[in-house]
C-alpha cells in the first residue's frame, strides 16, 4: 500500500479516527492515534490475513464469515476452537509479513532494509571462495515481528485461558513468517559465472504462510490452562493428557475445546451457518453436498454462465471477442 495515503489519515486527525475505530484494546487505539503511518500496514495485514483465511477455508462449513466483519480484527471469537486459533495466528503472521514488506518500501518512518546483513558471509572461515557477500535490501522481519507483537498482544488484557491460547497463537503466526523468509542470491562473473554472489533475505508469498498454517490447524492440539503455586489466575497451558504436564511446543496450535458443527448461525462461535451456500453434489471432500448441508439437502438450480472468447488481434491496435456461454447446473445447501 502506498505510504502517500498516510498524509490524508493525518489530516482527518488520527486521533478522531481511531477514537471512532471499533473494537481496539485501549493500548491499541493510543498506538493508532502515534503512528498512523504503522496503522496503514497493520490494517493491510489484518485484511491479507482475513483474505488468506477465507481462501484456506472456502470450501468448509466454517469459512471465516466473522473475520474483516465490523472491526479491523473482525467479530471477537470467544470460544477456544481451532477455527478461533487459526484466526489469530493469520492475523498475527499478516500483521508482521505486511510491516516487514512497509519497512522494505519505506513506508515506515522508524525501519528499513535490515542493516545488519551487511559484508561478507562465509560457510567456512577459512575458504572465502564458498562464500558470499549480502547486497540488496533484506527485509526487516525482525521489526515486523516486533511490532505484530506489540500491537496484536495487546487485546490479551486479561489473564484467561482463552487469552494463554491467543497468545501462543499469536506467536505462531510470527514464527511461521521467521520459518519461511528466504534467500535470494545473483551471481557476477565473467560469461555468466558465479565468482562471487550477492545475496539478500526475502520475504516468501503470503499464500505460503497460509499453506503452513492451515498445516498446523490440521494437526492442532488441545491444552489446558493451569494456575500456578498460589495463583488465582492460570498461568500457563498444558496438553490435555490424562496425566503428565507437559508444555506444548512453540510450533504447535493449540485450541482448549471441540469446534462447534457450524452447521447453524451462531454469533458467539462466529459461523453463520451453511444454509444457501453452494455446494458440490459429487464431491466427497469439505465442499459435498452431504457434508456442507449437515444433512438438510440442497436445492438445485440453472443458470448461464458467459464470458469472452474466440478473441481476435487486430492491428492496430485493438481486440475483439466473442460472448460464449453455457447453462449450468448448481446446488446450494437447504
Amino acid at each position: 500500500m502506498d505510504v502517500r495515503v498516510v498524509p490524508s489519515v493525518l489530516a482527518l486527525g488520527a486521533s478522531i479516527i481511531c477514537s471512532r475505530m471499533p473494537g481496539l484494546a485501549p493500548f491499541q487505539r493510543t498506538f493508532c492515534q502515534t503512528r498512523p503511518d504503522a496503522m496503514v500496514a497493520i490494517g493491510m495485514g489484518a485484511r491479507m490475513g482475513t483474505e488468506e483465511c477465507h481462501f484456506q477455508f472456502q470450501h468448509s462449513r466454517w469459512n471465516c464469515t466473522a473475520l474483516g466483519e465490523r472491526t479491523l480484527f473482525g467479530q471477537e471469537l470467544k470460544v477456544g476452537s481451532k477455527e478461533t486459533a487459526f484466526s489469530y495466528a493469520i492475523l498475527s503472521a499478516g500483521i508482521a509479513y505486511a510491516v516487514t514488506n512497509a519497512c522494505s518500501y519505506g513506508n515506515l518512518t522508524d525501519c528499513g532494509c535490515d542493516h545488519s546483513k551487511r559484508g561478507h558471509y562465509h560457510e567456512e572461515e577459512e575458504e572465502e571462495e564458498q562464500g558470499w557477500r549480502w547486497g540488496g535490501c533484506s527485509v526487516n522481519a525482525e521489526h515486523g515481528i516486533r511490532l505484530s507483537r506489540e500491537f496484536m498482544d495487546a487485546r490479551e488484557v486479561k489473564r484467561s485461558a482463552l487469552a494463554l491460547m491467543n497468545l501462543h497463537n499469536n506467536e505462531l503466526g510470527r514464527k511461521i513468517l521467521e520459518t519461511f523468509l528466504r534467500l535470494e542470491c545473483k551471481c557476477h562473473g565473467v560469461s555468466g559465472s558465479c565468482t562471487m554472489k550477492t545475496c539478500w533475505v526475502m520475504l516468501p508469498s503470503f499464500r505460503e504462510l497460509g499453506f503452513a498454517l492451515k498445516e498446523k490447524y490440521n494437526t492442532a492440539v488441545m491444552v489446558e490452562a493451569v494456575r500456578g503455586r498460589r495463583q488465582l489466575q492460570p498461568t500457563f497451558l498444558r496438553l490435555k493428557l490424562p496425566q503428565g504436564y507437559q508444555k506444548p511446543a512453540e510450533t504447535d496450535l493449540v485450541y482448549l475445546e471441540a469446534s462447534p458443527n457450524f452447521c447453524e448461525a451462531n454469533s458467539t462461535t462466529g459461523s453463520i451457518g451453511t444454509q444457501g451456500r453452494l455446494c458440490n453434489r459429487t464431491s466427497s471432500y469439505d465442499d459435498s453436498c452431504e457434508t456442507l448441508c449437515c444433512g438438510r439437502g440442497y436445492s438445485t438450480f440453472q443458470y448461464t454462465r458467459s464470458w469472452q472468447c474466440h478473441c481476435k488481434f487486430h492491428w492496430c491496435c485493438h481486440v475483439t471477442c466473442s460472448t460464449c456461454s453455457e447453462s449450468t447446473l448448481a446446488h446450494t445447501c437447504n
